[in-house]
């Protein structure tokens, strides 16, 4: 029926919700509407840091994409690109030079509040997924894409690519440690609902185990190079307590405590993928890991361990 642009600034103003429903009400005025379609999304993050943005060889991306372009402006170095023109691309470049190019000031009142302040400098990084790439993960409407931020965030920073610190004696280059910078921002969290993508091949509504085991060690790995932990017991307990921790606070602000707040996800999740519940214990035996966790950690402290 119609085919919409919205600004950057209208959607930072009012939020993709409330632009959604107001196209909606809008349409709807010309004729029977169908179920909204997301052409393409630019999920960025805004940030400050003391680290050199071109202090890294290119080599240092391991990526799927094929092409890796730096870009300079006067000498003074202003980005990466990576894959661009493809169903997926990344942008990592200085946004306040380029609001002083563009004009596009409104975006400095988003900082302020953030505690910027003029004179300093702050980098985005931006991925940008298309149409072909969202379809075949099964992204669809506004609703599906909003509620898989975090899946697409942790795709395009754990598998897609990668910023990390080349080994000259390993030429395996997956096996090169993450670049710190890139753990941080790997972390962002979009709060949303899911965040595992499902594959394009699968015919079941459920994504694979192997998919699950993937985003786990991706996750594990992380954790255990950001603490310089080498005991995968230890990190295991170590990330559950973050868990645990992180999704209780998140549940209180909706009242819920976070037996109430897992039992939710692992309903819609059944629904999603059409299953009973395997594990009716998980959330007791996952709250008695923490306070198991946390009874050891006072016995440690006691005997100043």
């Amino acid at each position: 029926m119609a085919y919409v642009q919205v600004s950057a600034e209208y959607l930072a103003h009012k939020g993709p919700e409330v632009i959604g429903k107001e196209l909606q009400e809008l349409l709807s005025e010309l004729g029977p509407v169908s179920t909204n379609t997301v052409s393409r999304i630019d999920l960025a993050a805004d940030f400050s840091t003391p680290v050199v943005m071109d202090s890294w060889h290119r080599s240092a991306w391991v990526t799927r994409a094929t092409e890796i372009h730096s870009y300079a402006k006067d000498q003074n170095f202003t980005g990466w690109t990576v894959g661009m023109g493809g169903v997926i691309g990344c942008r990592l470049y200085d946004k306040v030079q380029e609001i002083i190019n563009t004009g596009k000031s409104w975006v400095m009142n988003q900082w302020i509040p953030k505690g910027w302040k003029p004179g300093e400098s702050v980098w985005r990084l931006e991925f940008e997924f298309k149409r072909d790439f969202l379809k075949a993960r099964r992204l669809r409407s506004l609703d599906e894409v909003l509620a898989n931020l975090n899946g697409l965030w942790t795709y395009a920073t754990t598998e897609w690519l990668r910023l990390t610190i080349p080994c000259d004696g390993d030429k395996t280059r997956t096996r090169w440690p993450t670049h710190s910078l890139w753990i941080a921002l790997a972390s962002v969290d979009w709060e949303s609902r899911d965040s595992v993508l499902l594959d394009k091949c699968s015919n079941a509504s459920n994504p694979t185990e192997l998919r699950l085991i993937t985003v786990v060690l991706g996750a594990l790995t992380s954790y255990m190079a950001m603490h310089g932990i080498d005991n995968r017991a230890e990190a295991i307990d170590g990330l559950v307590s973050k868990l645990y921790e992180h999704y209780s606070t998140i549940a209180s602000k909706d009242g819920l405590s976070f037996e109430e707040y897992l039992r939710r996800r692992i309903d819609a999740k059944v629904r999603n993928f059409n299953t009973g519940l395997v594990a009716p214990g998980l959330v007791d035996n996952l709250k008695q890991d923490f306070h198991d966790q946390e009874a050891d950690k006072y016995r440690k402290a006691s005997r100043g361990q």
